[in-house]
């Protein structure tokens, strides 16, 4: 039985509201802060993360035994696990975002108009934002250090499958942050897994600036469908890598199975992989994912390869697995390729092996998707391999912000005037 505290749902509207307040105060004291007060405010974070590693992964423990007791697929398991290896990268992704260039305060542009006024535009956080997640305690420690080094106050809602992780690994970071100088409600971790404070968060209207969620498409769905505030949709990732029949064969042998396989769980992880009907070596392909255990479905000409793939179905084509399944299928060449794509794919990340450069560069114009990669594995797709430190997620949309999210994506702009007393005829 859950030991949260029960609300009504007034309350929890009543809990949303104080929470978005305090929030926004210490919001306003975030944003007096320099660049290298938030930076030795965040490695003190990290430090202090560090030194609860054990109080951390005892809770993580916990937030896993229950997991596997409650059925949850191995891939959603491996999200959540926490080691000792995944709890540094973790504090050493916090490090990363300290000794980022802060964006606030950066001019965007600048010009002097006829009558001698100066404009500037000038780049601001957003205020308080929402941050709505599903199984990844990481998230819990990238969304403080993204939105604390780019001055924005932060309300964070994690899913049930990690609440014990994420409330140890938020209560260190706040440890350290408040050592730092930065106050305790520029980063609060929701008090209650009651589904109705999601509800109560996407409603916050005028409270609450901007919504993220991360997770799965019903979560996103339930966002995107009662949200009042803005939203900054973090979708699902049906990838494509895409085998150019010129593809140097160990090359592409070594892509396809890292796509695939290095993490399933993943959004970055590719989903379907289109070899093209004159590639010499599909079998290349597709024997080394059989080997490790992967389940393929194909259409007929995929299932010629080898006996072992399975008939896929409609619905393959437009599935994020999340495991080690993957959809094969041959394509006509070029054109085929990226008709299969602009049909099926999310727009998170898609990818082409191929030596022809003249091919490369059509496809990385033609594919409309946030991410589109040349000859790497689309498990690249990530803020910190971006060099980006961390991320708050991928946005798969088409305004404010695409692909990996992090300090950039977190501000907004205002304009500053500076005139010497004009006035408009």
């Amino acid at each position: 039985m859950s030991t949260q505290p029960q609300f009504v749902a007034s309350s929890i509207e009543d809990l949303v509201a104080s929470l978005a307040r305090a929030g926004r105060v210490a919001g306003r004291v975030l944003a007096r802060l320099t660049p290298p007060e938030k930076e030795r405010a965040l490695k003190l974070a990290a430090a202090a993360l560090r030194r609860a590693s054990a109080t951390v992964l005892a809770a993580n423990a916990r937030d896993v035994a229950a997991a596997e007791a409650n059925g949850l697929t191995s891939a959603m398991i491996d999200r959540l696990r926490l080691d000792e290896k995944r709890l540094e990268g973790i504090a050493a992704a916090i490090d990363d975002v300290a000794v980022l260039a802060d964006p606030v305060g950066a001019v965007i542009d600048e010009q002097a108009r006829p009558n001698g006024m100066v404009l500037q535009r000038v780049r601001i956080p957003i205020g308080l934002i929402g941050i709505i997640y599903e199984s990844r305690p990481n998230v819990t420690a990238d969304a403080a250090a993204l939105c604390v080094r780019s001055g924005n106050a932060v309300l964070l809602r994690g899913g049930s499958e990690a609440v014990h992780s994420n409330r140890a690994i938020h209560a260190a970071l706040v440890e350290g942050l408040v050592e730092g100088g930065v106050p305790a409600e520029a980063v609060q971790l929701m008090p209650t897994q009651d589904r109705a404070a999601v509800g109560a968060m996407l409603t916050a209207a005028g409270l609450i600036d901007m919504i993220v969620p991360r997770g799965g498409k019903s979560l996103v769905a339930r966002v995107q469908a009662e949200a009042r505030v803005p939203v900054l949709a973090h979708l699902d990732g049906i990838n494509h890598t895409y085998v150019h029949h010129d593809a140097e064969p160990a090359m592409a042998s070594a892509i396809v199975r890292n796509a695939k396989l290095r993490r399933t769980g993943i959004c970055g992880a590719m989903e379907t992989l289109l070899i093209d009907a004159t590639y010499p070596d599909p079998h290349g392909l597709v024997e080394p994912l059989l080997a490790e255990g992967c389940v393929l479905r194909g259409d007929a000409r995929a299932q010629a390869i080898d006996p072992r793939i399975a008939p896929a179905s409609n619905e393959d084509w437009d599935t994020e697995y999340l495991d080690a399944i993957l959809s094969v299928a041959v394509v006509d060449g070029l054109d085929d390729a990226l008709a299969h794509i602009a049909r099926h794919s999310s727009a998170h990340t898609d990818a082409i092996v191929a030596a022809d450069q003249a091919v490369a560069d059509r496809f990385l114009t033609e594919v409309d998707s946030a991410i589109v990669m040349h000859n790497a594995s689309s498990q690249f797709a990530d803020g910190g391999e971006f060099g980006l430190g961390a991320e708050i997620g991928i946005a798969t949309g088409r305004l404010h912000a695409r692909g990996p999210v992090a300090l950039e994506g977190l501000t907004t702009y205002k304009w500053l005037v500076r005139g010497s007393g004009q006035i408009r005829p």
